[in-house]
């Protein structure tokens, strides 16, 4: 009889180990889409931030600049240099928003575990 309860036991312990892995999982997992989320912010914020700047300049007289082609497209790479800004450290904007979206998440499950 000793040896079922140990089995038992064995299994309720593997399986509160199976949980504890599949939260924390879960938690990573959660995390990292959070962050994902926060550094694609900062990338659009960097990306609106600099356009003005490139609305500016007189590309026209450049070797390669000018034409309806490029305005066009200077949208596009605007957005992508906040991409590749955001991406290798950005401006801090990212930081903010990750901590910001953890404590609404963390905020959400409360409220959820009180109902």
């Amino acid at each position: 009889m000793s040896g079922i309860g140990d089995v038992a036991s064995s299994l309720s312990t593997m399986s509160r180990q199976q949980v504890a892995t599949g939260q924390a999982n879960q938690d990573s997992a959660r995390k990292e889409e959070a962050r994902k989320a926060a550094v694609s912010f900062e990338s659009v914020t960097i990306g609106e931030l600099l356009q003005p700047m490139f609305d500016t300049v007189d590309t026209s007289k450049g070797m390669f600049g000018g034409g309806a082609a490029e305005k066009q497209f200077r949208s596009l790479q605007v957005l992508e240099i906040g991409k590749q800004i955001a991406n290798n450290g950005g401006i801090g904007i990212a930081d903010s928003v990750y901590r910001q979206i953890l404590a609404m998440q963390e905020q959400a499950q409360q409220e959820q575990s009180q109902s």
